[in-house]
């Protein structure tokens, strides 16, 4: 065999590999699509869920998730552009901002569970927060932020030396090169980081489960004042999530229509993460091509 030949052959079996991979991705999604989807409706996704009776949805479910996300990402993504920023433009290259990062990384590769359990011992136990949206959205904070950090700093690392070299030239200060100049420049790959992020912690269970509890008061959704109790706004209320849901329901077994709502949870909570992905590139190619100036 030749090395043409031996180079086909690679060619092929690394093509036979990566479409096996694509089949299984697209067997998985189409499964719990197929599965799920007929069971999805506009009462399926705005009613509350039931415990003893048929025909619940998960509207106070995807509710609590959105609200969680939402207020993680408040907390977490000013700690990781400032985190990102010190790191990328500041912060000297010696042992302490090695071992900085390498903490970083060890955080970033925790299991859920792991953050789920600290969290319990810490917000829920410690400082008294109890089961509720606070500590959840304080735990997903410990769980995104590490990844969130590092997508910064990689972003603001890409940008030329040469750029900041332009802003210094023009009379800026440090800190307005990094404003006006490396920060615009990394916008897209900073977004799309963060809309990544986003989309990891909207399908989160495990972390959430020892945290923002497993149940799902009833809300008024016509009292937005976050100080009442019954207020959808309240973040210390307990606060099921989606995914929690899913599990929920698979692990108690007293929902006499689990299986239904479990599959219409899942294909909601799957196209929610597709959209993510999707928003995520859209917006990082579109920002890229309007800060390059390409058509």
């Amino acid at each position: 065999m030749d090395a043409k030949q031996k180079d086909k052959l690679a060619t092929g079996i690394l093509y036979a590999i990566a479409g096996i991979i694509v089949l299984l991705l697209a067997s998985l999604l189409g499964y719990i699509l197929i599965q799920g989807l007929p069971h999805v409706s506009w009462h399926f996704l705005t009613s509350p869920a039931k415990a003893f009776e048929a025909g619940g949805g998960i509207g106070i479910q995807l509710f609590n998730s959105v609200y969680l996300l939402v207020l993680s990402m408040l907390i977490s993504v000013p700690i990781a552009l400032g985190a990102g920023i010190y790191l990328a433009e500041y912060a000297k290259a010696n042992w302490i901002t090695d071992v900085v990062r390498t903490a970083i990384e060890i955080l970033s590769s925790l299991p859920s569970v792991v953050v789920g359990l600290f969290g319990f011992l810490v917000f829920v136990l410690q400082f008294n927060f109890g089961f509720s949206i606070l500590s959840g959205a304080l735990a997903l904070t410990m769980f995104n932020l590490p990844l969130l950090t590092r997508n910064v700093e990689d972003s603001l690392r890409q940008v030329s030396f040469a750029q900041r070299e332009a802003g210094l030239a023009l009379g800026l200060s440090r800190w307005e090169t990094v404003i006006h100049v490396v920060i615009p420049e990394s916008l897209p790959g900073i977004i799309t980081g963060m809309i990544l992020g986003a989309g990891r912690v909207f399908g989160e269970a495990a972390a959430l489960i020892y945290t923002a509890g497993q149940s799902a008061p009833a809300l008024n959704f016509s009292d937005w004042n976050p100080f009442d109790i019954a207020s959808p706004l309240n973040p210390i209320r307990p606060a099921e999530t989606l995914a929690v849901h899913i599990w929920k329901i698979n692990s108690e077994g007293i929902q006499p229509d689990a299986a239904a709502v479990s599959a219409g949870a899942s294909a909601v909570l799957i196209l929610a993460v597709l959209l993510f992905n999707i928003l995520a590139r859209f917006l990082g190619n579109r920002l890229y091509r309007k800060m390059t100036a390409e058509s």
